[in-house]
Formats: C-alpha cells, sequence, structure tokens
C-alpha cells in the first residue's frame, strides 16, 4: 500500500486548504481508491491511473477503456490521452450521499482485448460549505408562570448537512436572564436541546420573552445560524405531561399499507381537569416524517401515512410532544427502523460483448462481461446466477455484482451456428424473483473443413466427334463453412493425356465445375481419359480435395467400310473366272470388307446392287461369298459385272460399293480377247457431262452479267453529259492547256493524272474546282490517314471524260 497526498487550496474562496490523498490498493485485486474533497473545479485531477494501476496509454487505447457505474452517474470522467481521471463535473457531498459518512463513489474501468476489470473507490470528504440553519426564522412557545426553575422545554435543534468537525458543535442562547441552554445526550447517542428555566417568571413583570438561539459548527472559518425565540408566559398549570419512553423504536415491513397502526405513545399529567388532557402532535422542526406518518391527536397512536421503500430510506427519527391544556409539554423520540422484504427483482447489465465469436475460441474464452445487482439488502440481495447445463458456457463471478460469460467447450458453427444463451439471476429471497436476459450469440466460421465431392471417381460419356466446347458434365463439391471459406473454385489438375497437357484436351469453369471439351475426340484414336478435378474453398489458407473424372468416347458411325478384296484398279480390269461347268454353289469369290469403328456399327453385310444376270450370282449377307444360285449354261454372255454393296449396322448406316468383274469361260484366251474392249463406267461419264454443262451455264450468266453492266455505265455516263452540257448555259469555252498536258499522237491524253472535283453552275460567282496534286502512274499517292492508294490505267473513255471536265474547269476559273 502506498499513499499519495497533494495540498490544494480553492482560490474563488478563503476556505480551509483540501488535502488530496491518493491511495492505491494492491494492483493484484485491480482495487484503486482515491480521496478527494467536494467542490472540486471541473478537470481537477483526481488520480492517475497509469501508475497506480501499472498501465501504459497504449494499453487504454487499444482496450477501449471507459468508466462503468452502477447508477449511471458520470462524476468522474477518464482523459484516455493522459492516463488520468479527472472530475467531469460538480460534486456536492451533502447531495450525494446526505448524512452519509464517509461518502464515496464507486465505479470501475472496463479493458477489452483481453477483457479486463479495475475497481476505482473514490472517496468525497466534506467541507465546511454549509452554514448551519434552523426550519423557522422564529419559533414561539408558551410558559406558565408558576413554572419551576429546572423545567425543560424542547427547542428545535438546527441542522448542517455538513458532517464530522463541520458539523454543528455548540449553541448560544442570549439572553440567559430567566433560560439557560442544555444540551441533552440521549441512549442512543443522539443529541437534541432543551431550554432549562432557572428563574422563576412573573408574567405581572414580564409578559414575554425574546431569546436568540445561534448554532455554530466547527468548520474553518466557523459558520453559524439563528432562530428568534419568543416565550409567552401564562398562567399556573404546574405538572407537565410525561412520555412513558424518552425514545420509542418500532420496526415495520417496507410493504405497509397505508392507515397501519404501528406505535402508540402514552403520556400523564398529574394535573386534574382540562390541564390533564393531553394532545399529542409531532415537533414543529420533524419534517420529511410527517409526510409520511400520521400521529392521532387523541389516542397517541401512529399510523403509516405514506408508502414507504426501504432501498430509499432504512429508518426514520421522528420527534413527537405531549402537549397539555396548560402548555405543558413533553418530548419524546420515535425511531422507526423500516424492514427489508423481497420486493425487487434482480438487475442484469451487459457491460460488454463479444459477438460473433470464432468457432476455434479456446474453452476460457470471456464472452460477456455482466453485472447483476438487487437494491434488497441481506438474503433479499444475495444473488444467484446460471444458465443451462446443456450449453458449451459457463458463468463465473470475477468480483463482486460482476460475472464473466465464458466458453466451457469446443465450438462447431457447422453443427450449431447461433447460440441463444438465457442467463437467470435470482435472489435468495421468500418467493424468489428472478430475471432472465437472453443472448443471441453468433458463431463465426473458421475454415475448416475442406470442399468434398460426392463421389471419389466419377465417370462422363461422350460421342466422338463432339464439338469443342461441348459441356460433358459438371462436377460439384460441399463446404460446411460459410462465406469465403464456403465459396468453392474449380481447377484442372495439371497432367498429361497422350503426351499433351490435360489442358489441351479438357477446361473445367472455375465457378460452375463444368467440365467442357476443348478439342473434338476420335474414338479410333483415342478410346478415353482419365483426369483430375481440384475443388478448393476461399478460405486463408486455402483447404482442397480431388476428383478424379473419367470420361468414355463412344463410338459414332463415321467411318464407312473399307473394300480390301477385290482390290479397285484405276486403268486395268480384274476378273475372276467361272468355268462353264461350275455347278450350283459354286464359290466365284469373295468380297473381304473392314470397319474401323466398333459395336454395330463395325457390323458388315453385303448385298448384290447390280449384276448383269441377277438370277446367276447371289452374295452371302454376312461373309461377301460370291456363288453361283443355277447352273452355267452356254447362253450365259462371258462378260458379267457385278456390283456388291457393303453396309454397316450404324445408324445412319454408311456404305461402301465394289465392282466385281466376272468371265463365264473356260479359257484364259477367250476372257482376254473379251475384255479388252470393256465399256468404261457410264456413271462416271454421266458425271462429267453434268459437270462440263454446269461450267457453261456460269460461264454464261458472268457474260450476260458484265454486258448488262457495261450498258448500264455508258448510259449513266451518257446521261451526265448531257446534264453538264445544260447546265454550262453559253459560257465561253476557251481550250487551255497547261505545261504539264502534250498532244500524245493527236489524242489528247493526259501525260499526268489528276483527282479534280468541279462544281458548275450558271452563276459563275458560285463555280468551284478543287484539284489533287498530279502524280504519275507509276506513284502511289499517300494521305495523311496512312491510307494508300495504287494508281490503275484508266481506260479510253476515263481519259476522255477527264480531259473534257479540266478543260471546262479550266474555262470557268478564267472567267
Amino acid at each position: 500500500m502506498c499513499v499519495l497526498c497533494c495540498v490544494a487550496k480553492r482560490k474563488p474562496f478563503s476556505w480551509w486548504s483540501l488535502l488530496l490523498c491518493v491511495c492505491v490498493a494492491d494492483m493484484a485485486l485491480g482495487q484503486v481508491r482515491y480521496s478527494i474533497p467536494e467542490e472540486m473545479a471541473t478537470g481537477s485531477l483526481v488520480g492517475n491511473i497509469i501508475q497506480d494501476l501499472g498501465l501504459d496509454v497504449k494499453r487504454l487505447k487499444s482496450g477501449r477503456a471507459r468508466i462503468f457505474t452502477e447508477d449511471g452517474s458520470e462524476y468522474i470522467g477518464l482523459n484516455a490521452e493522459k492516463g488520468t481521471l479527472v472530475v467531469s463535473k460538480r460534486i456536492d457531498r451533502e447531495e450525494l450521499c446526505k448524512q452519509v459518512s464517509p461518502c464515496s463513489l464507486h465505479f470501475q474501468i472496463i479493458l477489452e482485448n483481453p477483457m479486463e476489470l479495475h475497481r476505482i473507490d473514490v472517496e468525497i470528504t466534506d467541507i465546511n460549505d454549509n452554514a448551519p440553519f434552523f426550519s423557522k426564522k422564529e419559533y414561539g412557545f408558551q410558559v406558565i408562570e408558576s413554572a419551576l426553575p429546572g423545567a425543560r422545554y424542547s427547542l428545535e435543534s438546527a441542522r448542517d448537512p455538513d458532517v464530522a468537525h463541520n458539523t454543528i458543535q455548540t449553541y448560544k442562547l442570549n439572553p440567559t436572564d430567566n433560560f439557560k441552554l442544555n444540551v441533552v445526550s440521549r441512549p442512543d447517542g443522539t443529541k437534541y436541546i432543551e431550554m432549562v428555566l432557572h428563574a422563576s417568571l412573573d408574567r405581572e413583570k414580564q409578559e414575554e420573552h425574546k431569546l436568540t438561539l445561534t448554532a455554530f459548527d466547527g468548520g474553518n472559518p466557523q459558520k453559524s445560524g439563528s432562530i428568534k425565540i419568543n416565550v409567552i408566559v401564562l398562567d399556573a398549570n404546574d405538572n407537565a405531561p410525561v412520555f412513558s419512553q424518552s425514545v420509542y423504536r418500532v420496526t415495520v415491513p417496507e410493504n405497509a399499507s397505508r392507515g397501519t397502526v404501528i406505535l402508540k405513545v402514552t403520556a400523564t399529567d398529574n394535573d386534574k381537569g382540562t390541564n390533564e388532557e393531553v394532545v399529542y402532535s409531532f415537533s414543529q422542526h420533524t419534517d420529511s416524517a410527517s409526510s409520511l406518518f400520521i400521529m392521532d391527536p387523541h389516542t397517541g397512536e401512529m399510523t403509516v401515512g405514506g408508502v414507504l421503500d426501504y432501498e430509499k430510506v432504512k429508518q426514520y427519527e421522528v420527534d413527537i410532544e405531549a402537549t397539555d391544556k396548560g402548555g405543558l409539554t413533553d418530548t419524546s423520540k420515535v425511531i422507526i427502523e423500516v424492514t427489508d422484504l423481497n420486493d425487487n427483482a434482480p438487475a442484469i447489465s451487459i457491460i460488454s460483448l463479444s459477438n460473433p465469436i470464432p468457432e476455434d475460441s479456446t474453452p476460457g474464452t470471456v464472452i460477456a462481461m455482466l453485472n447483476i445487482k438487487d437494491l434488497d439488502s441481506g438474503r433479499n440481495g444475495q444473488i444467484k446466477c446460471f444458465i443451462s447445463s446443456d450449453l458449451p458456457f459457463k458463468i463465473k463471478s470475477s468480483s463482486t455484482n460482476f460475472y464473466s460469460l465464458i466458453s466451457d467447450d469446443v465450438l462447431d458453427r457447422e453443427t450449431v451456428p447461433e447460440h441463444n444463451i438465457t442467463i437467470t439471476a435470482m435472489d435468495e429471497g421468500s418467493p424468489p424473483y428472478s430475471t432472465n436476459k437472453t443472448i443471441n450469440l453468433r458463431i463465426s466460421d473458421v475454415n475448416d473443413h475442406a470442399p468434398m465431392f460426392p463421389q471419389q471417381i466419377v465417370t462422363a460419356f461422350i460421342t466422338e466427334n463432339n464439338s469443342p466446347g461441348m459441356s460433358l458434365l459438371s462436377v460439384k463439391a460441399t463446404d460446411n463453412d460459410s462465406g469465403n471459406n464456403a465459396r468453392i473454385s474449380y481447377f484442372l489438375e495439371d497432367s498429361h493425356l497422350n503426351g499433351m497437357s490435360a489442358s489441351a484436351y479438357f477446361s473445367v469453369n472455375a465457378e460452375s465445375g463444368d467440365i467442357l471439351a476443348v478439342r473434338s475426340f476420335d474414338y479410333e484414336s483415342t478410346k478415353q481419359f482419365s483426369i483430375r478435378v481440384k475443388a478448393q474453398d476461399g478460405g486463408s489458407p486455402p483447404l482442397s480435395s480431388n476428383v478424379t473424372v473419367k470420361i468414355l468416347i463412344q463410338d459414332q458411325n463415321d467411318n464407312p467400310p473399307q473394300v480390301l478384296y477385290p482390290v479397285q484398279t484405276g486403268g486395268s480390269v480384274v476378273a475372276e473366272m467361272v468355268p462353264r461347268s461350275a455347278d450350283v454353289g459354286y464359290l466365284v469369290t469373295k468380297v473381304v470388307a473392314v470397319d474401323v469403328d466398333s459395336g454395330q456399327n463395325a457390323w458388315l453385310s453385303y448385298k448384290l446392287q447390280k449384276a448383269t444376270d441377277r438370277a446367276l450370282f447371289e452374295v452371302g449377307l454376312q461373309n461377301g461369298e460370291i456363288r453361283t444360285i443355277r447352273q452355267v449354261t452356254d447362253k450365259d454372255t462371258v462378260k458379267q459385272r457385278l456390283t456388291v454393296i457393303v453396309e454397316d449396322n450404324g445408324q445412319p448406316s454408311r456404305s461402301a460399293t465394289v465392282i466385281v468383274n466376272v468371265a463365264v469361260a473356260d479359257s484364259f484366251p477367250e476372257v482376254l480377247s473379251e475384255f479388252t474392249d470393256f465399256p468404261h463406267d457410264k456413271e462416271y461419264n454421266d458425271n462429267l457431262t453434268f459437270y462440263l454443262v454446269l461450267a457453261l451455264a456460269v460461264v454464261s450468266f458472268l457474260f450476260i452479267t458484265c454486258l448488262v453492266v457495261i450498258i448500264s455505265v455508258k448510259i449513266y455516263r451518257w446521261r451526265r453529259e448531257r446534264l453538264f452540257y445544260k447546265s454550262s448555259g453559253n459560257l465561253p469555252v476557251i481550250p487551255y492547256y497547261p505545261p504539264l498536258y502534250a498532244d500524245v499522237g493527236g489524242t489528247g491524253t493526259l501525260k499526268q493524272a489528276f483527282s479534280c472535283e468541279v462544281y458548275g453552275t450558271t452563276d459563275s460567282r458560285k463555280n468551284n474546282i478543287k484539284c489533287a496534286q498530279p502524280f504519275s502512274q507509276g506513284t502511289l499517292g499517300v494521305d495523311h490517314s496512312d491510307t494508300r492508294t495504287v494508281p490503275r490505267h484508266k481506260t479510253e473513255s476515263e481519259t476522255m471524260l477527264t480531259e473534257y471536265i479540266y478543260t471546262h474547269s479550266n474555262a470557268i476559273k478564267h472567267i
């Protein structure tokens, strides 16, 4: 424990020097106590929490240091820049604590990241800023002249809001010819003043006595207050009422209803007749209690007349009087203690809350700091705070009335994304009161789940000869995380397929996971591919997983059958010989064909399309064997021509044809003489004739089109010349040949080419001509826009038109 004392003076007033004592408690407890006088100027220094709490300015700023008070008062402020506590508004100890001493302000300094709680107590010491005062300026009472010396008369005590030595210390009565002042101490330690008669009164000599009662406090400088006392002397009533007790004590519950009798006082008077009749009343200086309690003047019963609240006032002190008809009085004091009932439920205040919290928070992480207060006292103010045991959290008491909500287990956002935590605060009263407060705590996501594919291997089928960019299939992965942690991108892992990168065959849409074919596939070249697609989330660091995609190429009937035998030659004729003695079923030859497709697309069937004699030969549907179906006779011609069509079983089917020449003869010379003049293929001749006719038609169409265009151009130019002649009117034509022109061979051909625009009208003022720079036929003209123009040779008609325009334009200029 260390003590720092500073002395300061308040310049506007000649008050005592004020002692500022700063008491710093053990830092391990997180509590500091300061002491300052009341009425300090706003902005005055209270204490340096940086030194006293072992903190620094950076910690105050990073922890967003702030002051929390349970009642919301803002007497003390925090200067985070300097790390000091200052007075933020005027502090009046009497207004704040009344007669309670010591008077202290209690608040907490809260820091975050990590959370810290420091309790600060500031004791407000009293200064002598209030003078004693009486409730009235004048006070009068009657005294019978027969009163004996020693008779006592209760006087109103002065009040001073200050405490300790600054409150009332002494009284002085003036004059003291007949009365003197006596200060009486009660058994409970309180004091009251009374005026004692020490010299007999004589009404006939002096009917009224004027006295002055002055009260002095013990402050420096000393302050005082006075009241005038008028004593009227009455005729004899020599016995005063006497209460049965000098002090009455009574307890009343705070929920006592109006009209409840709490006490009955009695006073006796030994006089007889009207002088023994006693009237009960509150003393004149009883203020606040008179509005809460009612005294029956005849019976002495005291009843409740207002609403009692233990939390506001715990005890009342009421001065009562018993007065007889002669004006003699006696005084007594009633101490009323209000007992507490459990009429206040606990109040829960959240002073700090971290929401949301990451799901990877370790057990013991502080989530919220709570202040729970019950205005009741005793067991009625003792609080139990708890939450449901099913939640992964717990409540921990950090200090008096302060609790921390901390995590007690591992959190998983994917299992429970948010928690509704109901905090229950219950007092120990009978019956108990409780308060609930629900916190909706959200769990923020952490990238702790990798994307997952529903299957590790996926198979896709695609027909060959597909178009590039065709979608094969779409792979989808799911991620239990949320936000960017669940945003999945798809990538094609780099691998080699047939000696090339996989990206040369396939591409993957990063957003949708669609797998696209980059090129067209050929089943006959490659029948399947195996690639790997990676799904990666957007977390930091990112997590990923892979899926294997098998792509099977399906065959398409894109290849016609190929005939291997008989071989078709361009110039020579190959024939199979059949002897005339051949029987039925004689094997002439066999057509052999293959199809590079697969499956039913490669199933081949053979049919006889054309034949010189269809009744002589047949073709095996499955094997392509050509056999005789009847006996060969002498009437059968030697030259037999068979056209065999080979078809596959695809949809649609493809086919190939082969021509088989068969010679029905017994000897080779006979066959050779017959096949030397074998006619050419008629189908070939028919095709050649068609193409020749088509070419002739196209040439004729182009010729007629060119002829029409030339005639149209001639007519157009002739009409323009006629229009120009009409517009020229009677303008004279003066031939002019500039130096750049020469008559070559009498034709008047331009030596150099010009580009001119002529605007001619009957009004010479509006004629105009624009000519570009000349250029030779072997020169390229280049303009500023980098457009290149290659001059061409003009026709004879174009040359004549150019000479004509130039001649007339020069004539117009001369005019």
